[in-house]
């Protein structure tokens, strides 16, 4: 039976005029918090009974099974298989966490007949409104999740999950898979060829059918004796890791002191050497002569004393 086979028109015309504001596809909020997984985020599948495969199924992340131990049909595992070990029972526990902390979520937006085919959802709590007590995507049809890298969806559904043929669910503007929940009353079905994300929280079966591609978990049989199985038939299930989104590390300049210069001592301006004096030029005085003629027409010179003669030494 297809979902909503006598409700589809009615829900989707009831969705858009009960809460148009929260599919307008904003990304102003986060969304809530998200669910913690613990040891069971390593997971790809993770059941209670058992695993059940057909075909080339290849699971991108560990495999799981506890308490049962029945793995049927070989899927291809990248990764580690715990079966029926103290390393599944942690994973089932911590399964069983996640599912009470998405289910104890109080605040959704009620989805009116759980119809999400054709929507843009932003970021946020979304749950069944009761009538039907499910979720679903009709065929052909896409759910798109619209925010950014840090954005969460839960989605909370008292019954069942049920994606149809050709279904898809796609995010936009960085959001990623590994923030996107489904809380999941009863057991989850996803049909051939459709594409589907985020992890599932199943309290009881999951069931994929044939060529279905999962960016995220199927983690069934949450519920308190841990039963639950899961089936699958040539689907690529793909772990879902958040990206880690680094800011860049502030950088903090390094203080300098500056060192302290001390100022070479002035030279003292040289002293003017004083200017010599000019020597003197002293001119020789020469001894006035004084010429004398006699009236007898002699002529006499006389001038300087001269110093007398010492006669005595002079012998005749």
């Amino acid at each position: 039976m297809k979902f909503f086979k006598n409700r589809a028109a009615v829900g989707l015309l009831v969705v858009g005029s009960l809460i148009p504001l929260a599919f307008v596809g904003s990304v102003g909020a986060a969304g809530p918090p998200s669910v913690g997984l613990g040891t069971a985020g390593a997971y790809g599948v993770l059941a209670g009974d058992t695993i059940t495969n057909t075909g080339a199924t290849t699971i991108n992340g560990d495999l799981g099974l506890f308490p049962g131990s029945a793995v049927v049909g070989s899927p291809t595992v990248i990764g580690a298989s715990n079966v029926n070990n103290s390393a599944a029972q942690i994973a089932k526990n911590d399964l069983r966490t996640a599912y009470l902390d998405a289910e104890g979520r109080s605040g959704p937006t009620l989805v009116a007949a759980g119809a999400l085919g054709g929507r843009t959802l932003a970021p946020g709590l979304y749950k069944d409104d009761g009538a039907p007590a499910s979720l679903g995507i009709s065929t052909g049809q896409t759910l798109t999740l619209d925010g950014d890298s840090s954005s969460v969806w839960i989605f909370q559904s008292a019954s069942t999950l049920i994606t149809e043929t050709g279904s898809r669910v796609v995010l936009t503007g960085g959001a990623q898979a590994c923030n996107v929940f489904w809380q999941v009353g009863s057991s989850t079905t996803l049909k051939t060829g459709s594409t589907f994300v985020g992890t599932v929280l199943a309290h009881t079966d999951i069931s994929v059918q044939n060529s279905v591609t999962i960016a995220g978990r199927l983690l069934a049989g949450a519920q308190a004796n841990g039963a639950g199985a899961l089936t699958l038939d040539t689907d690529t299930i793909t772990r879902s890791n958040c990206a880690t989104v680094t800011s860049p590390t502030p950088t903090t300049p390094t203080p300098t002191t500056p060192t302290p210069t001390t100022p070479a001592p002035a030279k003292p301006a040289p002293k003017p050497t004083p200017a010599k004096p000019a020597p003197k030029k002293v001119s020789a005085v020469k001894p006035a002569v004084t010429t004398t003629t006699s009236a007898g027409g002699s002529t006499s010179v006389s001038g300087p004393a001269l110093p007398p003669v010492n006669t005595a030494g002079f012998t005749g």
